[in-house]
């Protein structure tokens, strides 16, 4: 199969202006053009759905509301009202990820978080923003949170090691489980759009196959948003209330 019809050519960071500091390569690629026309289209949906506030919304305005109130009903439900400073942030997150999600599936389009350095960064830098919330919030006492109350003292040993490991686990499966999916449905997607091509006047089958996958992927692209966004609020409660 040649390369530029390969189902993993989609994913190949492509460098669109080369720049180099020192032998750190630093180039402008399609992965930072998409991240940053993810955020141009998140910030022009947000304000110019808003920039009439009626009282009546429109369909745009409608949009944009409920999408506020679903992240917010979602941070109330998991954290609290203790989480309500950190709304923006969640928010921000899940558009963020929705639409880069969706944006990849554009033709000539490129999935950013179907790289692992991507997703992995995102997940690195909640888990550290959580972790230092927890200690700034409870000091000494953050380091109970590996030792559950009412758990025996000669468990100790056994389950504060699990405990750490696991913690420590929570930036690897956040990052995975978005990176796998999205790489997975996108190379599906593309080795059934080549039967189509191969077969010709042949592949209507594999033509229903790819408008049902197309589909079933922009409901994983939620789906992918809202486990990341939800794992997120789960870890900040965690570090919120320890427990």
């Amino acid at each position: 199969m040649a390369e530029g019809h390969s189902p993993l050519a989609q994913f190949e960071i492509k460098r669109l202006i080369p720049m180099q500091i020192g032998d750190i390569d630093v180039s402008f690629t399609n992965s930072s053009m998409m991240m940053i026309t993810t955020v141009i289209v998140v910030s022009s949906f947000l304000i110019l759905g808003m920039r009439r506030s009626a009282l009546i919304p429109g369909r745009w305005q409608s949009i944009v509301e409920l999408s506020y109130i679903f992240i917010a009903n979602l941070l109330k439900d998991t954290v609290g009202s203790a989480g309500r400073p950190y709304f923006p942030f969640i928010f921000s997150t899940f558009m963020f990820v929705l639409v880069g999600n969706l944006l990849g599936m554009m033709p000539y389009g490129f999935t950013f978080t179907s790289h692992i350095v991507v997703t992995f960064t995102m997940a690195l830098f909640v888990f550290l923003g959580v972790t230092l919330i927890a200690i700034f919030k409870h000091k000494m006492h953050f380091f109970t949170l590996f030792m559950p109350p009412g758990v025996p003292m000669y468990m100790a040993p056994l389950l504060i090691p699990i405990e750490i490991i696991s913690y420590l686990s929570r930036p690897i499966s956040l990052s995975v489980r978005l990176f796998a999916n999205m790489l997975a449905g996108h190379t599906l997607l593309k080795v059934f759009a080549g039967f189509i091509i191969a077969l010709g006047a042949a592949g209507i089958a594999p033509w229903f196959f790819v408008v049902a996958l197309t589909g079933l992927e922009i409901v994983i692209a939620f789906l992918q948003a809202f486990v990341f966004t939800i794992l997120t609020c789960l870890y900040l409660n965690d570090a919120l209330h320890l427990h």
